[in-house]
């Protein structure tokens, strides 16, 4: 497995960066996957470097990055929203055709899955999404500051403590998720593998049934027994990515030379 860092630019001219792992065996690869990282979190936490690892040993070529404001990525957090992370991954699926491989696989982890789930339909020749701790709807973030709702309202923003981080989330920020309220899973038509932890504290499993029961076509549900929300552990990441590799290999047309 090679693993190289890269920088793109997304649409407003920001530098995203991004690592890219290719198979090291020669053949081409089964698939070309991006995947999306969790709500403030980065494209190096410990889950989306194990996971994008464990795919890439199987086959896959994978770019993780980070979203605008995040990471060693350009931008203000303060500025972004769930539009500007859809917008990000459609910029980043851009990037791979570019450089000749175009995605076909979409894996998102937390909020990071319910912007795969928005994006894959605007984003040509995706095959399959898979969606990992993810919540039916973006607006379930707004959970994570709630008690700062009415200052962001009265004052336009507010800043918020997130795992252990200050962050400004401005009334832009709330805005845009009651835009996109309702839209997006019932527009898949990728096939989907929805992957969540019964136990999960921040994102209660429930939200992956209404994942799975707004989608169309073929769509796969897998608990991943007492893993934690940002699997934490080296077993359960590798866990997911084993049973990606499998689910996704009816689905995914390999990459041509």
């Amino acid at each position: 497995m090679r693993s190289e860092r890269l920088q793109f630019k997304n649409r407003d001219g920001l530098s995203l960066a991004a690592r890219f792992h290719t198979p090291d065996d020669g053949a081409p690869p089964r698939g070309s996957a991006i995947f999306a990282h969790c709500f403030t979190c980065s494209k190096d936490i410990p889950a989306a470097a194990r996971i994008a690892t464990r795919l890439a040993k199987r086959g896959f070529s994978v770019l993780r990055f980070d979203f605008t404001g995040l990471g060693s990525s350009d931008g203000d957090f303060a500025n972004t929203n769930f539009s500007s992370n859809v917008q990000d991954l459609e910029d980043a699926a851009a990037h791979l055709v570019e450089e000749g491989h175009p995605p076909n696989l979409l894996v998102g982890h937390s909020l990071g899955g319910a912007a795969v789930l928005a994006a894959a339909p605007r984003i040509e020749g995706i095959e399959a999404v898979v969606s990992i701790g993810a919540p039916a709807s973006p607006a379930h973030v707004v959970e994570n500051f709630s008690a700062a709702l009415e200052t962001i309202h009265e004052q336009g923003a507010a800043e918020v403590l997130l795992a252990g981080r200050k962050f400004t989330i401005k009334k832009q920020f709330l805005d845009d998720i009651e835009e996109r309220q309702g839209k997006g899973i019932g527009d898949l038509d990728a096939a989907l593998l929805v992957m969540h932890a019964p136990g999960d504290r921040t994102v209660p499993i429930d939200e992956a049934q209404k994942i799975y029961l707004s989608a169309r076509g073929f769509k796969s549900f897998v608990t991943l027994a007492d893993a934690d929300h940002l699997l934490t552990r080296q077993e359960d990441a590798e866990y997911a990515a084993e049973v990606i590799t499998a689910w996704s290999s009816r689905y995914l047309r390999p990459e041509e030379d």
